[in-house]
């Protein structure tokens, strides 16, 4: 007698054929196991149309690199006076743009390794471009200090390596220190990256139409086929390099904080700089998601998953750090008040008017503290492009705070060292070729690789749709 397989549950659909509402607001839509895998996977096998919004942001991406190409050829040829660096403003826009996206890349790892260990599910629909956004952010910081050095290319000399010359780093540098913290940061952040990607890349590799695609993806899923054993030491490793990732987050801005915090110049030596550092990097780094996330919800159509829940969410963690550096600047006036230092009180002083770039100190107070002050109404949090402009007032006030603070070297203890600093052509050049830089790549890899992880919206959805309810993968973890 012919037997039957049993069939699984069927799905519990509403009284109108759909299925209800996510409780959390989380995604949105009529999706199921399927259709959430269809969605994701179809801009990578190109069976979705690349938007017509692609090409123009490519195109100008890929415009503003050739110019970083330019401006560094003539950089190695003619060496770092081509930039307005002088005495005693020695460090100009190379490492206010070192700092600036080295914060832009703290947000990735804080909801991928933090909010995962917080069990804070809202994470999934953001956490894969996010980390993406992190590793090629810190890819543009790291060029910054590699092509300041005058010769970039003996920079593995700032590395231990044992020669017969001798050569060792100078160990009581905040530099060297920066070279070790952001170094494990970027390799963390990559290993982390890759091991999310594992399961995506396997379903990627079954669903390919090509047979490039298939050994692409094939060679890349390192052979996973989803057994059992895979998923628990998937889960194990996943849940580790979360452990490993969150002291990072802290720590990498923490470092940098001290290029400034350890030298005896009046707004710089304070202890303030590390938590101020790491709450500005967090700021900012939200900023950049929520730059992200709304073109990604327009013209890829993800607003399904990206839903205004997150946009939400993302807009009260800015609301909150944005306090934690508004106190920073309210800390740093109290204290060379309080303190009755003169030198402290005459730098802050020709910090705010009495100096030459007195402007560009308002114009961080204007962007960074007074119009992130509109999230706090819903209706600014939940309207993209009214989100959208308050974030960019973000990137340009992170950009201020870190120009403020290195402008500061203008006028030091002596008003006979003063001088003036004024950016060149070929600073600026460099600084917008690293924003084409981060665009290329981000395009590039909206292309090839699922910027929504698969696995874990398919956890996410309810028991009723085929999901687990959220069911993360540290639960799993034995």
């Amino acid at each position: 007698m012919a037997t039957t397989a049993p069939t699984a549950a069927p799905h519990t659909y509403g009284a109108n054929g759909t299925y209800p509402p996510h409780p959390e607001g989380l995604i949105g839509g009529n999706h199921d196991l399927a259709s959430v895998g269809d969605k994701i996977a179809s801009v990578v096998t190109m069976e979705t149309p690349t938007p017509k919004a692609w090409w123009p942001i490519f195109l100008v991406g890929f415009g503003l690199l050739n110019g970083l190409g330019i401006a560094l050829l003539y950089l190695f040829y003619a060496g770092v006076g081509i930039w307005g660096i002088n005495q005693p403003v020695a460090w100009g826009l190379a490492i206010v743009n070192f700092v600036w996206w080295i914060g832009i890349g703290h947000a990735g790892t804080l909801i991928s390794a933090i909010l995962l260990l917080l069990h804070q599910k809202w994470r999934t629909s953001i956490n894969r471009f996010a980390e993406a956004m992190t590793i090629f952010a810190v890819s543009c910081a790291g060029l910054f200090p590699l092509i300041h050095m005058g010769r970039p290319w003996l920079f593995y000399w700032l590395y231990p390596i044992p020669t017969n010359m001798a050569v060792w780093p100078q160990f009581r540098s905040p530099l060297a220190w920066d070279v070790f913290a952001v170094t494990t940061y970027f390799t963390v952040s990559v290993v982390f990256w890759y091991v999310g990607l594992v399961p995506d890349l396997a379903l990627l590799r079954d669903v390919a139409k090509n047979k490039w695609q298939r050994m692409i993806y094939g060679s890349l899923a390192l052979g996973w086929r989803g057994s059992a054993i895979h998923w628990r030491r998937y889960e194990k490793l996943y849940l580790l390099l979360a452990g490993i990732g969150t002291p990072l987050v802290f720590s990498v801005h923490t470092v940098v904080s001290f290029d400034f915090a350890v030298a005896v110049v009046p707004l710089w030596h304070a202890t303030i700089f590390p938590p101020f550092f790491v709450a500005g990097a967090i700021f900012s780094g939200f900023a950049m998601v929520v730059w992200l996330a709304i073109p990604l919800r327009r013209f890829y159509g993800m607003g399904d998953f990206i839903t205004t829940r997150h946009l939400d969410l993302c807009a009260k963690v800015m609301i909150a750090t944005g306090f934690l550096v508004s106190y920073g600047y309210f800390c740093e006036v109290w204290m060379a008040w309080y303190s009755h230092s003169l030198y402290e009180w005459e730098s802050t002083m020709q910090r705010m008017w009495a100096g030459p770039y007195w402007w560009s100190y308002w114009a961080l107070i204007t962007t960074n503290t007074i119009i992130p002050q509109l999230l706090w109404f819903r209706k600014v949090r939940v309207t993209e492009w009214m989100l959208f402009l308050v974030a960019g007032s973000v990137h340009i006030g992170m950009w201020f705070e870190r120009y403020v603070i290195v402008i500061s070297l203008s006028r030091d203890h002596l008003p006979s060292s003063w001088g003036r600093y004024a950016p060149t052509p070929w600073d600026y050049l460099t600084m917008f070729g690293s924003v084409g830089l981060f665009i290329v790549m981000f395009t590039v890899f909206l292309r090839v690789l699922p910027m929504i992880s698969i696995t874990e919206m398919r956890e996410m959805l309810p028991f009723g749709q085929g999901g687990r309810d959220g069911h993360s993968v540290m639960e799993n973890a034995k």
